[in-house]
């Protein structure tokens, strides 16, 4: 057997695999794809794909379908969480500690245009992309892949030649070919959590403007991590001001979690449970830690 065709027959049975556990979301305004992730009816599904409908109708691999109730809805990172009443469904779970690599192979599934669970293959081509939403805020830290993504593939799981979700499948450049982008799955694992259980995000405010950035070979080593998030402005009178964090400080770690990129930080500040945050942050060259007494969310409004 040539490498081609056990390439081709790990494809076939990867995408037999896989594709069950894609389903159709469909309502009176649109139609895109969804993922179940677990056999108790919890669907997820990307935010535009079912704003402003309350109830979708879910179609699963075998043609049958079923009524899908919005559970909540995150616009920062274009996610939604759908429930479907059934047992014993087809899922697949997200990845919880995949880190993807430029260059891996990866399949996108999904209902482009109305073709039921089209798979495509390609590469991871880029990570830790930023792109510019309708409403001015960042979609941050995405998977840029040249598997072919279209029109109803949003909310289709982009999978790892092991089986595995390393994203959902959720913005295309229109005027590209082959640049389409996903949510990375360590982002939708803890964002699906929140809205499982809150029905949205609500993120404390720091108040500074911030990328998570690659780190020189010599501060790999000085600091042991290859990323770390960069600040670019601090708002004036905000917590961030209050604490004295400066433009040009590189954040490593919040509350002894490293960073690598803004989601890293707002997820610290979602699930720790802690009023205060404990930065460690370098700056001129000098260690040092500053803490920060995030603006809650409601106060924020």
């Amino acid at each position: 057997m040539t490498m081609l065709e056990q390439l081709s027959q790990e494809l076939e049975t990867l995408a037999a695999r896989t594709a069950p556990a894609v389903v159709r979301v469909e309502h009176r305004s649109g139609q895109g794809s969804g993922l179940v992730l677990a056999q108790d009816g919890y669907v997820l599904t990307n935010r535009h794909v079912v704003q402003g409908a309350r109830r979708v109708q879910i179609v699963f691999h075998d043609g049958s379908d079923s009524t899908g109730r919005l559970v909540g809805a995150d616009a920062r990172t274009d996610l939604a969480v759908l429930r479907v009443d059934g047992s014993g469904l087809t899922s697949l779970p997200l990845a919880e500690r995949l880190r993807v690599k430029v260059g891996q192979l990866v399949l996108a599934i999904g209902n482009p245009l109305r073709f039921e669970r089209s798979v495509s293959l390609g590469v991871v081509s880029a990570l830790d992309r930023s792109l510019p939403t309708p409403d001015g805020h960042l979609f941050e830290g995405m998977i840029q892949t040249d598997a072919a993504i279209n029109p109803g593939n949003s909310g289709g799981p982009l999978v790892t030649m092991d089986g595995a979700v390393a994203g959902i499948n959720t913005a295309i450049i229109p005027y590209a070919q082959g640049i389409g982008f996903a949510v990375p799955a360590h982002t939708a694992n803890w964002v699906v959590g929140v809205l499982m259980q809150k029905g949205r995000v609500l993120r404390p405010i720091l108040g500074i403007n911030a990328l998570g950035v690659e780190l020189a070979s010599e501060a790999v080593q000085q600091y042991g991590q290859p990323r770390a998030v960069r600040v670019f402005q601090v708002s004036p009178n905000s917590p961030a001001d209050d604490a004295r964090l400066r433009e040009g400080d590189l954040i490593l770690a919040a509350n002894g979690s490293p960073l690598a990129s803004i989601d890293d930080l707002q997820r610290v500040m979602v699930l720790s449970g802690e009023r205060k945050l404990d930065l460690d942050v370098v700056r001129k060259d000098k260690r040092q830690h500053i803490v920060v007494t995030p603006l809650p969310p409601a106060e924020a409004a």
